[in-house]
This record gives structure tokens, sequence and C-alpha cells, in this order.
């Protein structure tokens, strides 16, 4: 062909090439998919004290834009925190005003009108260079989801009862998803969170995957037989460190101002209103949290699970205090089954597999901890307010809560091995929003069609297994035999109610 005729046809399979490639991002790059040259459009759901905390985190990413902020409380009313003005002073250091919000110091902050206002500042004087035009704020993340059509993404930050149903609907929209632990506080709506993360290929991500720790100094130990065979791994927590009501509250306070109740419940039974039910203190009720070891055994025992395979235990047995009431001047025991007790140890026995035997995981909380082992002893010592432990037949590795500096006991048998390095944390002093950890930074790159993140939700079922049957076997009080094939308790029938929630009309799961 001459020059002219190869152009002509050069020209038009270019002109084909061009008009098969003007499709939507979800064809090159999955659902949702985020060119390299776009930020993330993200809507942050939950603007309590823990959503407040992680936004300032998130803020300075250059990567990732806030385009909207829901919750169900409009003002700062009723929160509690670990301090007074610690999340205040925070907001203060990162917005570079000392003096915002002067003479609320006595308030702690929360809701989303403070949560606009604080993206909103960030943005216009810390990224002024940015496109923004400030954020939208709604109450229920149903209306957000239906009228934010250019979002890309959410981070959930409700407290547990909300997560499933919300990272559910979002995903279904085709956004990528972040939600804080525990993926549900149901074992069924977990599962279903995470059948749907594989059905709709979103990227997602699990917050608490970032601060585990690491797992290969122990496996390597116990590959090379310095413990002999793992026979059990315990972990302990100082949790709860927030109230755990005896009783149900039978006064009922007005709904303060701002604040929808309604959309608060979500799937939830309705009652009345009282502030011991929100904010910081759901954790502690069954319907609405998911007790210690969902809020801090993500933390520590995700990368435990996944070294040793865990999965499918074949019985959780409970240990737990009880609480006691003088009625009629007469001395009563409690019967509690709506908030998690103030003390507790549950053993969950994991059957061998592959080249390992059977092995036992026990959980404390509440100030219980193993018994103090004979090594310790030796050593003159005590065991730590947290830590974790691991048994072999021949020997013991103590370690700190998130698996950080693993030793064996007594210290005579490190003697010529060295200690894992410490890991790298904040100094005392610094100020300023961490570095994003990798696991946000590789969710930002699988939203752009990259792969997903170590933690995404689909590697989170055997934690999320075992922080619910925990709950289940609390709740209960009684020995729970597990048949994991078929997500069914066995042993105890009426316990199977608790895999799932009876959902108020209008919230269902499906």
């Amino acid at each position: 062909m001459t020059d002219d005729q190869n152009r002509r046809r050069f020209l038009g399979t270019a002109a084909g090439v061009a008009a098969f490639t003007i499709v939507p991002r979800h064809v090159l790059g999955g659902p949702a998919y985020v060119a390299p040259s776009d930020k993330i459009t993200l809507a942050y759901i939950g603007t309590g004290t823990q959503g407040l905390r992680e936004m300032l985190n998130l803020l300075p990413a250059p990567d990732i834009q806030i385009v909207s902020v829901c919750d169900p409380s409009k003002y700062a009313v009723e929160y509690r925190d670990w301090n007074r003005d610690g999340i205040l002073n925070s907001i203060r250091r990162l917005l570079g005003k000392p003096d915002w919000h002067a003479g609320t110091e006595d308030t702690i902050p929360g809701g989303r009108d403070v949560a606009k206002e604080i993206v909103d500042t960030y943005y216009s004087t810390q990224r002024s260079g940015d496109s923004f035009k400030g954020v939208s704020t709604y109450a229920d993340f149903r209306e957000l989801l239906d009228k934010e059509k250019d979002l890309n993404a959410v981070k959930v930050m409700t407290p547990d009862h909300l997560h499933a149903t919300i990272c559910i609907a979002a995903m279904k929209k085709g956004k990528h998803a972040i939600v804080h632990k525990p993926i549900a506080n149901r074992l069924k709506e977990a599962k279903l969170v995470i059948d749907t993360a594989r059905e709709t290929r979103v990227a997602t991500h699990f917050m608490p995957w970032d601060s585990n720790g690491n797992m290969e100094p122990v496996m390597a130990w116990i590959k090379e037989g310095a413990i002999g065979t793992l026979r059990e791994v315990h972990n302990w927590t100082n949790r709860p460190v927030w109230p755990q009501y005896a009783t149900i509250p039978t006064d009922t306070p007005p709904v303060p101002p701002g604040f929808d109740w309604n959309l608060w419940l979500g799937p939830e039974a309705e009652r009345p209103y009282h502030p011991n039910y929100t904010h910081m203190v759901f954790r502690g009720w069954y319907d609405f949290g998911g007790g210690s070891m969902a809020d801090m055994g993500h933390y520590s025992l995700w990368t435990v699970f996944n070294a040793l395979e865990l999965s499918g235990p074949t019985s959780i047995d409970p240990m737990l205090s009880h609480n006691c009431m003088l009625k009629d001047y007469v001395s009563t025991t409690i019967r509690n089954d709506f908030s998690f007790p103030t003390a507790g140890a549950v053993r969950f026995r994991y059957p061998a597999r592959g080249g390992r035997g059977p092995i036992d995981l026990i959980w404390y909380e509440g100030g219980m901890r193993p018994p103090l082992p004979e090594e310790l002893n030796e050593d003159q010592k005590e065991l730590p307010a947290e830590g974790m432990m691991f048994v072999g037949d021949k020997g013991k590795i103590l370690a700190g809560f998130n698996v950080d500096v693993p030793h064996l006991i007594p210290e005579k048998r490190m003697q010529g091995r060295e200690a894992p390095p410490v890991r790298a944390r904040r100094q005392q002093g610094q100020q300023g929003p961490p570095p994003l950890s990798a696991g946000l930074r590789q969710w930002i790159e699988a939203c752009r069609g990259g792969a997903q993140s170590p933690g995404n939700f689909t590697n989170a079922w055997p934690i999320s297994e075992a922080v619910n049957l925990y709950a289940i076997a609390l709740r209960t009080g009684k020995r729970l035999m597990w048949d994991a094939d078929n997500m069914r308790i066995t042993n105890l029938p009426e316990a199977n109610k608790y895999l799932a929630r009876e959902y108020r009309k209008g919230w269902e799961l499906t």
C-alpha cells in the first residue's frame, strides 16, 4: 500500500479504538475505578469521637478527597471520650488554629456539623490549591448513597451494629469501602459482607489489619522446634475500659436536639432512647457492640489466625463474671443476656490442619490473664497487663499484645538468639497525623485497579467467625459446639438465633 493508504488505514483504526475506549471506568479497572490522576472521592459515615480521630489522619492524604459526611447526630451533644480535651486539641493542631471553637472546652466534639467544619476548614487552608466546593452532609447514609452520584468510596466509622448494613449497601452501589472493626457484630452478617465484597469486586480494607504484628519470628521458632509442638495461644487485654451496664435503663430522657434516634438504631429492635446505649459505650451491649474481643482482638489475632491457619473451631467455652443485686432485701444474681460481662475468658478449640496439630486459643479480658507460667517465676517476673503467649509441649514464647517483642522464656533460653526489632511507634511529643498505613496505600491503589490490600474483607472470615462466636458464648454462658461447614451451633439450638438479628421492617439484609 502507498503511504497515503497506510495513513488513512491507521487513522480509521485509531478512530475505532478511540470509540471503544470511551467506556465506563469499571470496564477498565473494576467497579468505581479511579484514574491515577484523580482523587478518590470519599463519604465519611460516622463522625463520633473515633470517627473524628480517624478523619484527622485521613485529611492530609493527597489521593483522597472527603466530599460528604454522614451521621444521625447533627450537633456535639452527649459525646463521651477517654479524656476531656484530647480530640479538641488534636483538631486545633491539625487546622493550625489554637482558638478553634474557643469556649467549648467542656464539650467533646462530634456530629456531622463539626465534621463538615473540620473538613471545609482544613481543605480551604491546608489544601487551598485543590478544587473544593465544601462537603455535603446527611443524617441517613441511604440518602447519601442515592444522591452522591460521583462518589467513589465510603469509610464506615459507626457503632458496630451498623457496619454490615452500610458496607453492603455501599458495595452494591459499586463503592469501594473501608470499615473499622468488627466487620459485623453478627456472624451471618459478617459472612454476607465478605460474600458481597467478593461478588462486587470493589476495593475493600478492614482497618485493624494495619495494626497487626509480624508472626514471622514466632513461626520461625515454632518450626525449628524451640517450644516443641504448639498446643495453646493465649491473648489478654485490659479491656473493657468503658462502662458495661449490668441492667437495662428504665428512665426515658429526651432525645437530644439534632439526633435521629431511629437512624441510629438502624436494623436493631425499637426501644426508648438512652445515652447509655450510644457513642463510646455502645460496644458493651450485645445488640450494638462486639465486646472487648471485637474491639481489640482484631488488632492482635488476625495475623495469628493467618499464620496458623485457624478457622472453624469445633467448640467454644466461656468463663465469665456475673453481677448481683438486692431485690426485696434478697441477694439476686442478674440474668444478663443484654450486656457483656465485666470480665471473662473464652477458649476456642481448633482442629488439626495441614502439618500442625490441634490448637486451643484462649482470649482473656477485664483483668483476667493466664496462670503465671513457671518460666516467669524463674525470671522473677509477672505477666504484663496485656500480652500474648504461645505454649508448646517443650517451652513458651511470651510477646506483647500485638505479637511485638516476642522472646523465649525463661530468659536464659534467649542466650545466643536476637530478639526481633521493636515495631516503630510514634515518638513521645511527636505532633501531626501519622503517615498513611501500608494497608491504606494499598487500598488506594486497589481503587485505581490494582491488587486488593491484604487487609481486604475477603481475608477476614476466620477472625470474624471467632469474635462473633465469642459473643454468643458469653451471651449464653454455655459451651458451643460449632458446625463450621453449615454455620450452625449443634448442641444449643436456641443459641442459633444470635448468629443473625431480627431486622426492623425496611432494614432487612438479603
